[in-house]
């Protein structure tokens, strides 16, 4: 039997004499009921709550203006709420329906109610998030993985709420039976929690952060992290593909991050060169009236400071490290050397080791096979010859005539200048 509510009997006197009176007062207050609620929807979530927003972020246009978005769903999703808070409040009162449907009604609005006031929640940390990021250490200090797990626990606590409501029981009643499930739920969850323990190790440790170029091997992960989630992250390769990382892996396994190169002073050069060793002898008179014509090895060494006797391959690795030293493009704060390695099968290994002022990676690239080229170039000015598996040359011991090559110092020199 439907029990009549105030609002009814309010308006049971406008319906006189009318048939159905009894039929056409419940509906009217029913009606009265639905647009009421209507109108405090519009009015809160397009007229007062967007006017405050308006008159918020006039204070700070950039960081509350980049929040917008999130300002309007949040908006939106209150109103929500006040409908429901209003529905459940002015329920007895103004919809006339029986006792089965009201109590149905209820267990919708109290659920909606549950639902909203969750996601009011999720909007809040999420613009807190928002604002955390916007300052100068938010790189450094990423929260998103804390973010996730605030709002899974929030959306865990609403479901409990709401599978008690359903069932009208105490929520201790239902949170008393995960004991006997803890078993797959850990399983269920089982990256979760490992990416909520390895985002907390992340944040505190500084391992990564936004716009880090990492390289993860095992995944083929080459480039720089666009997202750190609880999961996963997200890195976008040079190729310009994404590998999808989990989160627990960085902290469990090993990565290359090039941060510390990012913000040092240099980004390192480490170029070798492969020297023929049938063309490395001593420093003859005829050798050094050559080099000494070559006035462009004035400006990295000095002929009459060298030690006597002295290989040709010594003075080149000389004239390459005055030449690294007087490049404006290198930074000589920083360890620059020219070494030896190891002989080879395939010839004698000259190291060239310094760093790049420039970082940025074609301009790097640019430095580096500016470097080689000038090097391979002046080679020949020193009687030297790079070791290739096909030369299309004679060795002097196998050369016909056991004759010497010929040194062209003019052209040689000018192959030489600095770029």
């Amino acid at each position: 039997m439907t029990k009549q509510t105030d609002l009814q009997q309010l308006i049971m006197p406008w319906f006189e004499g009318v048939p159905d009176a009894s039929l056409l007062s419940a509906l009217t207050a029913t009606a009265i009921g639905v647009c009421s609620l209507l109108f405090v929807y519009l009015f809160t979530g397009r007229l007062m709550l967007p006017g405050i927003q308006a008159v918020v972020t006039k204070v700070s246009p950039q960081r509350i203006g980049a929040l917008a978005p999130m300002l309007t769903k949040l908006n939106r999703r209150f109103a929500g709420m006040l409908c429901c808070v209003l529905f459940l409040a002015t329920f007895d009162s103004i919809y006339p329906v029986g006792e089965f449907s009201a109590e149905v009604f209820k267990i919708i609005g109290q659920t909606l109610l549950i639902i909203h006031i969750g996601f009011i929640i999720s909007s809040i940390v999420s613009i807190a998030g928002g604002i955390y990021n916007q300052l100068e250490f938010a790189r450094e200090v990423p929260i998103q993985g804390l973010i996730q797990v605030v709002k899974l626990i929030t959306f865990m606590i609403c479901a409990i709420l709401i599978v008690s409501i359903i069932l009208e029981k105490s929520p201790t009643y239902i949170l008393s039976g995960f004991g006997a499930i803890a078993a797959v739920t850990l399983l269920v969850f089982k990256d979760t929690i490992l990416g909520f323990v390895a985002s907390i190790q992340i944040a505190a440790n500084r391992l990564v952060t936004y716009g880090d170029w990492i390289q993860v091997e095992n995944y083929g992960a080459d480039g720089e992290v666009i997202d750190l989630g609880l999961n996963t992250v997200k890195v976008r390769n040079w190729d310009n593909t994404i590998t999808t990382i989990p989160t627990y892996m960085l902290v469990a396994g090993s990565f290359k991050n090039w941060r510390g190169m990012q913000e040092s002073g240099g980004r390192r050069i480490k170029r070798s060169l492969n020297i023929d060793m049938n063309s490395i002898r001593l420093v003859d008179e005829e050798l050094t009236n050559i080099l000494g014509q070559a006035i462009v090895l004035n400006d990295y060494i000095k002929l009459s400071t060298l030690p006597d006797p002295v290989s040709n391959l010594g003075l080149f690795r000389r004239y390459a490290e005055g030449y690294l030293k007087q490049h404006e493009k290198i930074n000589t704060s920083l360890t620059l050397m020219v070494r030896e390695l190891q002989p080879l099968n395939h010839g004698l290994p000259i190291e060239f080791y310094c760093f790049s002022q420039d970082k940025r990676w074609i301009s790097f690239e640019h430095l580096q096979a500016e470097i080689m080229d000038h090097l391979l170039a002046v080679l020949p000015l020193f009687d030297l010859r790079p070791y290739q598996s096909v030369t299309g040359q004679f060795s002097p011991a196998t050369q016909p005539n056991n004759s010497k090559p010929s040194i062209k110092v003019a052209n040689t020199a000018d192959q030489a200048q600095p770029k």
